[in-house]
């Protein structure tokens, strides 16, 4: 996720997510409140949908092969363009229509090689990951003594001792919120650490990786300098590493370290955002958009964040086409492009169907991994919320009907800023920032059920969204 800072939300924070959206948006009048949706005639179909997401296997095998075959897939990356057109040739092969890749510039940072090795008091190799963005260091690297703070109100407090030092920013992942929470509250070093070190004379930044749960695992993710202060290199470490190198400077023990990144931003580059649809039997004018991003850092496979999520709605509309159900409207799946480190997929698929929009009847996207699903939240009018609910009823019985008041996500948030309905589906995120943005997040993080049961809510839901009578209302 460009920083996952969007998707705080969660059950914890429905009531406050709800709240909000209550205060900004008028009460519907009584002629405006949803009438009871035609549910009932959609009980079937949605039975014969999750049957045949559960009995699936093609989207587990499809997912296994793409990210193995062609690995991480960072923005600019060709690992990237050879998953795009592997992923249209299989489209084509589904014989969905309008398959296509429509054209995006992304930009393109390159890691290159790094390291960060712990001279004194002891030699030691620490485990890092550079921060998307960050600059490299010189050739020869950056030999400093390292300054560890727990805060960016620590670090204010011991300003006078970070100059030619890197700072090390040690502060705990909470534990005692939601895991969205938790981390709402602590990437906020990942992405602000290396100006805020460099303003007080730093010559480096580190961070403990975003996580509440480590095996020597460190975590990668955007970092954002800030306008007029220098920019220096900077990256995460593991948690184990971070927790050491504290507990040798808490012993008054002098901490020098060894940092080197040959990090380095190129120009713009082409990419596309995959698209496919289904198109609708009454008005096919009218779309339903789902999806997830195909992109994902340049560390592990990119398996769980967000491949995962694209395949699920992909083989969600594939699953309705072979059924022979056929909505009024028309079903587009979209896997977008550069999620990770600049969200420009999203801005652009919203610039190029900006004509559109007004007949963009719901935006869906799945990106928390693919964990068992437990329903939707939902962004739009409280009417709006209240169709939804009932269309969630439908997921009920696998555990899937909740649907609450809440953000979407990411590569959908342009859209239904201009008014289109969202909806992100919700997981059990639990182990969820274990692997995000790391080595670890393989297809070995892929659980078959809880992915199956992803796919049928998302097909479960779009396929009545696609076909009710009347649209969803949408909000100003």
């Amino acid at each position: 996720m460009v920083s996952r800072i969007r998707r705080f939300s969660r059950a914890a924070l429905a009531a406050v997510a709800s709240a909000a959206l209550l205060a900004c948006i008028p009460a519907p009048s009584p002629a405006q409140q949803p009438a009871s949706l035609p549910v009932a005639r959609y009980r079937d179909a949605a039975r014969r949908i999750i049957a045949a997401a559960m009995a699936d296997t093609l989207a587990y095998s499809r997912l296994a092969t793409m990210t193995d075959t062609y690995g991480s897939r960072l923005s600019g990356s060709p690992g990237l363009e050879r998953a795009i057109n592997w992923v249209l040739a299989r489209m084509q092969d589904d014989s969905l229509t309008n398959v296509r890749g429509e054209p995006v510039m992304v930009p393109h940072w390159v890691r290159g090689a790094e390291s960060a090795t712990l001279v004194s008091p002891r030699a030691w190799t620490l485990h890092m990951l550079g921060l998307g963005g960050s600059v490299g260091t010189p050739p020869g690297g950056i030999t400093a003594p390292v300054l560890v703070v727990n805060s960016f109100d620590d670090l204010a407090a011991h300003a006078a001792e970070a100059k030619g030092r890197i700072v090390l920013f040690d502060s705990p992942f909470p534990t005692d919120v939601p895991p969205m929470e938790g981390y709402r509250r602590n990437v906020a070093y990942r992405g602000g650490a290396a100006s805020a070190a460099a303003r007080v004379g730093a010559v480096a930044a580190l961070i403990r990786s975003v996580t509440p749960h480590s095996q020597q695992t460190p975590h990668t993710g955007s970092l954002r300098y800030a306008d007029g202060v220098p920019e220096i290199p900077s990256a995460a470490l593991s948690v184990e590493d971070a927790e050491l190198l504290h507990r040798m400077q808490d012993r008054g023990e002098p901490v020098v370290v060894t940092l080197r990144m040959q990090a380095r931003t190129l120009p713009d580059v082409p990419s596309r955002n995959v698209v496919a649809e289904l198109r609708g039997s009454e008005q096919p004018d009218q779309v339903v958009v789902l999806g997830g991003h195909i992109d994902s850092w340049d560390v592990g496979e990119g398996a769980m964040d967000d491949a995962g999520g694209a395949f699920a709605a992909w083989e969600a509309v594939r699953i309705i086409k072979a059924l022979g159900l056929r909505p009024r409207r028309t079903l587009r799946v979209v896997m977008w492009v550069n999620e990770e480190n600049g969200g420009r997929g999203g801005r652009a698929y919203r610039d190029q169907h900006l004509a559109e929009l007004p007949n963009t009847v719901a935006a869906m996207e799945s990106d928390n991994g693919v964990f068992r699903p437990d329903g939707f939240r939902f962004q739009g009018t409280p009417a709006g919320l209240e169709a939804a609910r009932q269309i969630g009823s439908l997921l009920a019985g696998m555990g899937a009907g909740t649907v609450t008041a809440g953000d979407g996500e990411a590569d959908v948030g342009p859209i239904v800023r201009e008014g289109v309905p969202g909806f992100a589906l919700n997981v059990d995120d639990a182990t969820y920032f274990w692997y995000h943005h790391t080595d670890a997040d393989m297809m070995t993080v892929i659980n078959r059920d809880d992915f199956r049961r992803c796919i049928a809510a998302m097909a479960v839901m779009a396929y009545v969204l696609a076909d009710l009578p009347d649209p969803l209302p949408r909000h100003p």
